[in-house]
């Protein structure tokens, strides 16, 4: 795909989409934090859920740290893999508390060193809560990417630098919320709705689906 398609793309989404957020509620970098670590391999809906009964309880390190893990859990078992996420919150939380004055750090490596959060997950915060042009791929960023052949890549990691590479600085804070509702909505995984995609034109997708007339 050349520039100037990839131009065109970027500007209809933001036209379309202005000021994206993050479907995740959170109200706090630790409270987006939390949701993120708690999203892998779950909806941003069933963490919502969970997050909405639990933060209104705790929603500091010290608070969530209070809870226990057994406390933890009881908000966050609706959501997938909640065993190790709950371990996870809680030695998250205390090494927010005793490193870094409870306090989310803006930093790429302190974050990484939290557990359970890896790159993608510290490229959310860092985009989401700081505004840094981060772009974390997630699998719809990673498909939506691939299948429209903007940014091609055999793993997330090589999808991740060839946005970085090739996405202009105006757009770098934005995309990744872009492609991910592209992704979470139209470019969806099994029978993408190409008849109503507003990139559908400048897609370079071979086998493009389109409902029956």
């Amino acid at each position: 795909m050349n520039k100037d398609k990839r131009l065109v793309i970027l500007e209809r989404l933001r036209d379309n989409n202005p000021k994206p957020e993050t479907e995740l509620n959170w109200s706090t970098p630790f409270e987006l934090l939390i949701a993120v670590l708690l999203s892998a391999q779950a909806t941003d809906v069933s963490v919502n859920k969970a997050t909405d009964k639990l933060y209104p309880v705790a929603n500091t390190p010290q608070s969530i740290l209070d809870l226990g893990v057994d406390g933890v859990k009881e908000y966050i078992k609706t959501i997938g893999l909640f065993n190790s996420k709950a371990e996870n919150v809680i030695k998250t939380c205390r090494l927010l508390v005793e490193l870094h004055n409870s306090e989310i750090p803006e930093n790429r490596e302190a974050l990484e060193a939290l557990p359970g959060v890896g790159r993608k997950t510290a490229n959310v915060v860092l985009n989401t809560a700081f505004g840094w042009p981060t772009i974390a791929v997630d699998t719809h960023i990673y498909r939506v990417s691939n299948r429209t052949k903007f940014a091609m890549g055999k793993t997330v990691d090589d999808v991740e630098q060839k946005l970085l590479k090739v996405v202009p600085k105006e757009f770098k804070v934005d995309v990744h919320h872009w492609l991910i509702l592209h992704g979470r909505y139209t470019c969806i995984a099994r029978k993408p709705r190409c008849g109503s995609c507003m990139i559908e034109d400048l897609c370079e997708f071979k086998e493009k689906v389109y409902p029956e007339s």
